[in-house]
């Protein structure tokens, strides 16, 4: 274990997240390459990864349950999911309007939905980002792959 790698090197979906259509399992594929690809994410207190990290989802909570590569326990943080559900259903309805804008509106249009987009977006990583503070340190852009990966475990196709 290189000492100071703060980053993640996999991610796993617990069977309770359960599979979808091809096209969800597909996202959520894209949304986990994407964030293995550049995350900045460091535990408090542990001297260094690489990480794993397995998500579970248990009575409208996250499980996020960090391991080293070699498979040490190092942290397990139970996310109520509550403070996102206003944030992720307004998240899929702009998204929805965005897809239908793609196929028939102008595209300063569909300019100002996907500007909207990502503004709900960014609202949802920032929260994720306070509710991981003090817990496990990610930057805004590891926050935003891994809000993703959030919104696809909802997204039923």
């Amino acid at each position: 274990m290189a000492g100071g790698d703060y980053r993640l090197s996999d991610v796993v979906l617990d069977d309770s997240i359960g599979r979808s259509t091809p096209d969800v399992e597909h996202e959520r594929a894209v949304a986990i390459f994407d964030l293995i690809e550049e995350n900045r994410f460091e535990p408090a207190g542990h001297a260094g990864g690489p990480y794993r990290l397995k998500l579970s989802l248990v009575d409208s909570k996250l499980i996020l349950a960090v391991t080293t590569e070699a498979g040490a326990d190092v942290v397990t943080h139970i996310l109520s999911l509550t403070p996102f559900r206003r944030i992720i259903k307004d998240y899929f309805m702009i998204c929805e309007s965005y897809y239908e804008a793609i196929r028939s509106s102008t595209p300063s249009r569909i300019e100002a939905i996907d500007m909207g987009r990502r503004g709900i977006h960014n609202e949802g990583s920032q929260t994720l980002m306070d509710r991981l503070n003090g817990k496990i340190h990610i930057d805004f852009d590891t926050a935003r792959r891994l809000f993703t990966l959030v919104c696809v475990l909802y997204w039923r196709g």
